[in-house]
């Protein structure tokens, strides 16, 4: 379809031509065809639109509906009027800018009433025509609105496509009008001029109204005004109206025109009116000039501020930020190099840094720098060794950001902190986790770890063997002599086993007084058998423990890889054989047989008996407290499983705990347990915490967030003093899907710790990375507080910092004296546990235990 302005020309050419041709009757017939259709059309612009929009073109098709009788061309001009001045103005316009707009209209109205005075109206009046007057001002009328809407015109305001035809439609039907007029004071007719204009301008607004129903009228938004401000037709309009006025009217007077009175007055008033825009426009120019340069001072002082803001954060990281050239030339760098690495700006900035960090640093920069300098925007991250104002060199940690091309910077983005403690501590979080806090031995996970790098690494599973060993009478050196004592006995086991296990067997402390040994060579078995001789020979001399003789043996058993299709059912027919060496009597070694499954029927008897006790309520809870150690009270108790079996009394929890684990009747056991300890606690009416301990099977046998939610509702305990613990096993397995796990427990609104913590692989990674709230210490780092041993001291202090920077409680367990207590105290840890504070009891001297407090820790303060 044709469009611009091409359109529009063709319409008033096809005008012109049939004026001069269609008689006055055709020129009639088609000025009401085209005013119907033009009225349809508006109808149906209008149901399109609304608000001001639709009244608008409501307005204008009455209007021109309106115009086909001779009265109800005035009614025209005030529909028109109402309908150009409905469509919505700039959002934002001023006081001023709506008056300098009202002027613009006077300006263009005096203007034009001038060259109608002249041309139309004296002439008129002189030969005597009808509506010499009324025509003439309607129609100047109607031109004034049509030019002053079109004074709004912008190529960034909406509507401009459909309003542009329609001012310009009634400007030619104005034009038109007064034209014929004219023509009939001079003695001719002007019927076909005025029929041919009137068609024109119809047929400009019939098109208008095309383009209003092909496009949507958008939203005037400070966007578009801001666009629409760099040109307006409205900035010239008013003076090109003047100026017209005054070429007509020059051309008159030289065709004999003389001035009048009433061209005079209105020139004056255009004068004036011209002035008076002048001075508008100057006020409102000095208005936005003033905006401009407070906003300007606004954005100057945001900018300012985010740079400080910027700056105090570059300053106050725990990073250092520099910017340096190609060839490593530092060219800015932050503050905070000073309080990281101790060297002040001076000795940095203008120097290559490859220059002060040393040769080994050096070289690792270097070829950081080569990597990352040929690709725009790459990152690389190396670890160095960076040397400190002290003299040490501090691990540190450098990322590397190609910014050479970015226009703002210009160069190479160092960011380093200095991990070195991080790191330390981590490294010492690991080895504690891969080895046994008390003797030095590798621990169960190390162990396993061992046993599996063996086991895949040798050519022939002949080639591996396990030694397990259980020492004969520890439980009573414990009972006798105390934790301390049994202690010290393992430390000198330990060595004995090192002195007689060569290299590169591994020695490992499986836990409580159980050893382990792995054995890899061509004749495993051979040197499994010599070495466990050797080992019963080293155990046979007597130790010396605080002045006292003890004589301790063991029972050792033995396995070969050959005999065992994974590294778990190894250890598992070693174990076998442990305990055939133990019923001997112990002080000998035993040979794994498959005919050793009589032991294993006993641990299924005892599986069995452990299923018929959840059904027969055998199992029955007991409470150990959680103290404060600051105030001393009681906070919370933790609920610890005992079995009375009818024929074997009081079972411990260690002899039937791993049957559940190792049969899956620790999920209906443990669902067990925390009912009945939220029970408890609800019955105690106390906003007491309970801690109820949670396996790995538990997490692997199904939703355990839906199971604690049921227990929660089925005895009404409140969410927030249920308290789950966990050991690191349980975020070592399956940590993505755990993670979730425990993401949805945390939802319940119940609190998770972290159970022996030390003793696992304590990365702290799962302390950032899983929601804890308290850090549960072990009892292995606990026994020695208070012996002068600094280092352990020193590693308990780290913990508890540890969880204080994390935001969680800590938890100190096995708690066996004063002196502890207060070396707990001294280190700000929130909560103990252990028999100096009270052995865990059953509920009811639990509950007078409520009543009465803790006698133990009131005298040790």
């Amino acid at each position: 379809m044709t469009s611009g302005a091409t359109l529009p020309v063709l319409i008033l050419f096809s005008a012109v031509v049939l004026g001069l041709t269609a008689p006055p009757a055709v020129i009639a017939v088609l000025i009401v065809l085209v005013t119907t259709a033009l009225a349809t059309a508006c109808v149906v612009v209008s149901r399109r639109r609304s608000g001001a929009v639709r009244l608008a073109w409501i307005a204008l098709g009455v209007g021109i509906m309106a115009s086909l009788s001779s009265p109800g061309r005035l009614a025209l001009v005030g529909l028109a009027t109402l309908c150009l001045f409905a469509i919505p103005s700039p959002k934002g316009s001023s006081r001023l800018t709506r008056v300098r707009t009202a002027i613009d209209a006077l300006l263009v109205g005096f203007s034009l009433f001038v060259v109608s005075y002249n041309v139309v109206i004296l002439p008129a009046l002189a030969a005597g025509v009808a509506d010499a007057i009324v025509r003439p001002v309607a129609d100047v009328l109607l031109a004034t609105v049509a030019l002053s809407a079109l004074s709004r015109w912008s190529a960034h305001y909406p509507g401009s496509r459909a309003l542009t035809p329609v001012c310009a439609g009634l400007f030619t039907m104005a034009v038109a009008d007064s034209a014929a007029l004219r023509f009939a004071a001079g003695g001719g007719t002007g019927l076909s001029l005025a029929g041919a204009g009137w068609c024109a301008g119809l047929g400009l607004i019939l098109l208008a109204t095309v383009r209003a129903v092909r496009s949507s009228l958008a939203t005037y938004t400070p966007d578009t005004q801001a666009g629409a401000g760099r040109w307006s037709v409205g900035v010239v309009l008013p003076y090109a109206v003047v100026v017209l006025t005054l070429v007509v009217g020059g051309l008159w007077m030289a065709q004999g025109g003389h001035p009048t009175r009433v061209g005079t007055w209105c020139r004056f008033l255009c004068i004036l009116l011209i002035v008076l825009r002048g001075v508008l426009l100057a006020r409102d120019n000095h208005q936005l000039a003033r905006k401009l340069e407070d906003r300007v001072t606004g954005r100057t002082a945001e900018l300012a501020n985010r740079e400080q803001h910027f700056r105090a954060l570059v300053e106050q990281s725990s990073e250092s930020l520099a910017i340096l050239e190609a060839d490593s030339t530092v060219r800015y760098q932050s503050s905070s190099v000073e309080r990281i690495f101790g060297f002040p700006l001076t000795t940095l900035v203008g120097k290559r840094l490859v220059d002060v960090v040393g040769s080994k640093a050096a070289a690792s920069i270097q070829a950081a720098i080569d990597d990352v300098v040929g690709r725009p925007g790459g990152t690389v991250t190396i670890e160095v060794r960076l040397p400190h104002q002290d003299g040490s060199r501090r691990l540190s940690e450098m990322i590397i950001t190609n910014k050479l091309e970015d226009p703002y910077i210009h160069g190479l983005v160092f960011n380093t902190k200095d991990v070195s403690e991080a790191r330390e501590l981590q490294d010492q979080l690991r080895h504690d986790a891969y080895h046994d806090a008390l003797t030095g031995l590798e621990n169960r996970a190390l162990f396993r770890e061992r046993l599996a790098t063996a086991v895949a690494e040798q050519e022939c599973r002949e080639h591996v063997a396990v030694l397990f060993l259980d020492l004969d009478g520890f439980k009573e050196v414990n009972d006798s002599l105390g934790h301390a004592a049994g202690d010290q006995l393992l430390v000198q086991v330990a060595a004995r086993l090192l002195h007689a296990v060569p290299p590169p067997h591994t020695v490992a402390r499986l836990g409580g007084d159980e050893f382990a040994v792995i054995v890899a060579s061509p004749d495993a078995r051979t040197d499994a058998e010599a070495l466990a001789a050797r080992i019963l020979e080293h155990l046979d001399e007597p130790f010396d423990v605080d002045g006292r003789v003890l004589h301790v043996g063991a029972g050792i058993g033995m396995a070969s890889a050959a005999d065992a299709s994974d590294i778990e059912q190894l250890q598992r027919n070693a174990d076998l054989a442990m305990y055939r060496a133990k019923e001997a009597g112990g002080g000998v070694y035993a040979a794994y047989h498959p005919k050793m499954h009589d032991a294993l029927m006993q641990r299924l008897s005892l599986a069995d008996d452990l299923r018929l006790a959840l059904e027969r309520d055998e199992l029955v809870l007991h409470y150990q407290p959680t103290v404060d150690l600051t105030s001393g009270e009681i906070v919370g108790f933790e609920a610890l499983v005992r079995w009375n079996h009818p024929t074997r009394g009081m079972v411990p929890p260690l002899d039937f705990i791993g049957v559940a684990e190792s049969t899956g009747l620790i999920v209906p056991l443990g669902r067990w347990v925390l009912a009945e300890a939220c029970r408890q606690a609800v019955a105690w009416g106390r906003p007491l915490k309970m801690a109820v301990n949670v396996s790995v099977r538990q997490f692997e046998a199904g939703d355990l967030a839906l199971t604690v939610a049921e227990v929660l509702a089925e005895t009404g305990m409140p969410a927030d003093q249920l308290c789950l613990e966990m050991t690191e096993s349980v975020l070592l397995t399956d940590t993505d899907e755990n993670l979730a796990r425990i993401v949805s427990l945390k939802a319940l609104g119940v609190m998770l710790a972290m159970d022996d913590f030390g003793t696992g692989y304590s990365s702290l990674a799962y302390l950032r990375r899983f929601p804890m709230d308290v850090l549960k210490i072990d009892r292995s780092f606990v026994d020695r507080l208070g012996s002068g041993d600094a280092e352990d001291e020193t590693l308990v202090r780290t913990i508890v910092r540890l969880g204080q920077r994390f935001g969680m409680k800590t938890v100190a367990e096995g708690v066996e004296n004063a002196a502890q207590v207060a070396v707990l105290r001294e280190m700000t840890c929130d909560y103990g546990q252990g028999y100096f504070l009270s052995r865990p009891l059953p509920s009811a001297e639990a509950t007078r235990l409520l009543e009465t407090g803790l006698p133990s820790l009131t005298a040790a303060s």
